[in-house]
């Protein structure tokens, strides 16, 4: 029997920006295997699987490499998903049991808003050849069980940056956030994500990357509020609010593409 997937742009009100994710609702449980497939035949940063609980949902996620322990997009696609195919009402949370524990969203208005757990950093000396890998000076380092975060001098010098993918991917880590104060008064802070050891060279939109940028941004900017703006060729704003150790995540999404798996 033919089974849906649906590709939803993340983190953006409109089609072909933000963070492309699919999202696959299964009708019983399949193995990692023919998951990772999937990925690697979508070929997105990543694809989610969901399979219904009692009152709630199992959810996973796959980069074309790799299973992940934590995603802020593709979460949002599938509660996206979950509202707009009836799975659940409006009014219900979506709740979602992850390798990362219980992470719900709730609707609110066009936005919907995630709870996610802090994933703070540490002080941390720079890896070899990170300067040169980023190709720029390195303003702070620091590191959580994730990613490094590196501090660039300016949003300019951060959009600017060609990183060298090659080097990048022999950091043993998930991904390197690199992160500027914003010169857009709209915005607090922006910031880019690359995870070529993950697969994904640049990802457009990275909500789990903001589990870390939201704290380290308190502490320098003194507030728990912000709207940033994730600088990639595609572009995303996302909305952080802390709350102890959860950060709550905002964003929007629409669904750009529906098909059939025919396995």
């Amino acid at each position: 029997m033919p089974l849906p997937i649906v590709q939803v742009d993340a983190f953006t009100s409109k089609p072909f920006a933000g963070n492309p994710a699919a999202v696959c609702v299964l009708p019983s449980a399949r193995d990692a295997v023919w998951m990772q497939h999937v990925a690697v035949e979508m070929n997105l940063s990543e694809t989610a699987f969901l399979e219904r609980q009692a009152d709630s949902f199992n959810l996973r996620w796959f980069t074309p490499a790799v299973e992940v322990d934590l995603c802020g997009h593709a979460t949002l696609a599938s509660a996206h998903v979950l509202w707009e195919a009836g799975h659940l009402k409006p009014g219900e949370q979506a709740r979602f049991h992850t390798r990362s524990g219980l992470l719900t969203a709730s609707k609110q208005g066009d936005w919907i808003e995630m709870d996610f757990p802090v994933k703070a950093e540490e002080p941390a000396e720079p890896p070899a050849r990170l300067a040169e890998a980023l190709g720029t000076p390195l303003k702070y380092v620091g590191r959580n069980k994730f990613d490094y975060i590196v501090e660039l001098e300016s949003e300019a010098v951060l959009r600017a940056t060609k990183p060298n993918f090659s080097l990048l991917s022999e950091i043993p880590v998930r991904g390197i956030i690199v992160t500027a104060r914003s010169a857009n008064n709209g915005f607090d802070f922006v910031s880019r994500f690359f995870a070529p050891a993950s697969g994904v060279s640049e990802d457009p939109v990275t909500g789990s990357a903001h589990c870390c940028l939201g704290p380290f941004w308190a502490k320098r900017l003194g507030k728990t509020e912000f709207l940033a703006y994730q600088a990639s060729p595609r572009g995303g704003v996302v909305r952080v609010r802390l709350n102890g150790d959860r950060v709550l995540l905002g964003g929007q999404a629409v669904t750009v593409l529906r098909g059939e798996l025919t396995d």
